[in-house]
């Protein structure tokens, strides 16, 4: 059985709060993590990925706190990420209510932690985060100090290394498509996900549904992450799953809902669906009982 496909919510966070980013280079503010983290839930992603962006360059642990915060506020796995160096950070993290960590500076520069915290923790546990750009001869480099510094080391190959020592997953970042909208580099993704026999989560580029489709369709990305276009209306979630569920892929499905029937406008926005529709799902009618 072929394993459903995912929707992961990025949520990045700068000084203490999440923003929406452009280029690594633009911000704009969005609000506290567990809020978002809440609401993201209950829209119906699949998992949530929280990372501080800034938090390796700061020399300093993503705020536990936070982490406790966004935990207590979502039901999905969490996967947290920024500044950790350490099994015992892997530790506190996984004890403040992260399921998965993630490693991206570490991974390059201690590779050994991923096994040290693989062995600790289980695989499962561990996710390489692994930022690319793109040269101007087309070729894809892992990037690091948030994506600013080549590091010379091809994608692919880079993510095979992160696997065979450990990773359970890969958090691939086209970080060059960061905010553009236009799109996963699904070269990239497909390139990485036949170096690899992990799972590799796709994120930057994604402005719109059809997008989804494309990166699940034609590559082997076992999901799809996505930070700012999940931030733009209450309706991206539904979106995304009802394009996705309508194209006849196999993805994660909320209990209460298969996504077939939500009703789009001619524009591509979501319709709204009749009250009686509605009240039919919510209530349940019971006949009076004869005695």
């Amino acid at each position: 059985m072929s394993t459903k496909r995912r929707i992961i919510a990025s949520l990045v966070l700068r000084d203490g709060i999440v923003v929406q980013s452009i280029g690594f280079e633009r911000f704009l503010p969005v609000g506290r993590a567990d809020i978002a983290a809440r609401f993201l839930d209950d829209w119906g992603v699949d998992e949530i990925v929280l990372l501080d962006i800034r938090a390796s360059a700061e020399a300093r642990r993503i705020d536990l706190a936070t982490v406790e915060a966004v935990a207590a506020s979502c039901r999905v796995p969490l996967t947290v990420g920024g500044g950790i160096r350490s099994v015992e950070d892997v530790r506190d993290l996984i004890r403040a209510g992260a399921d998965k960590v993630s490693l991206n500076r570490a991974a390059l520069e201690t590779p050994e932690l991923i096994g040290a915290a693989a062995e600790q923790f289980g695989v499962q546990c561990i996710v390489a985060s692994i930022d690319v750009r793109r040269l101007a001869n087309g070729k894809a480099h892992v990037f690091a100090d948030g994506a600013r510094r080549d590091t010379g080391l091809d994608a692919a190959d880079f993510a095979r290394s992160c696997a065979t020592a450990g990773a359970g997953e890969i958090l691939l970042n086209a970080a060059d498509r960061d905010g553009l909208r236009n799109g996963y580099d699904l070269d990239l993704v497909e390139a990485v996900a036949n170096a690899v026999n992990i799972p590799v989560i796709a994120l930057g580029g994604a402005g719109q549904p059809s997008h989804f489709v494309d990166l699940l369709s034609s590559t082997g990305a076992s999901a799809a992450a996505a930070a700012n276009m999940l931030h733009y209306s209450e309706h991206s979630v539904a979106a995304i799953k009802s394009v996705l569920r309508n194209a006849g892929l196999d993805i994660r499905l909320d209990s209460r809902s298969d996504y077939r029937h939500v009703p789009f406008l001619a524009d591509g926005r979501l319709d709204r669906r009749p009250e009686a529709e509605l009240a039919d799902e919510i209530f349940e009618y019971i006949p009076k009982e004869i005695i």
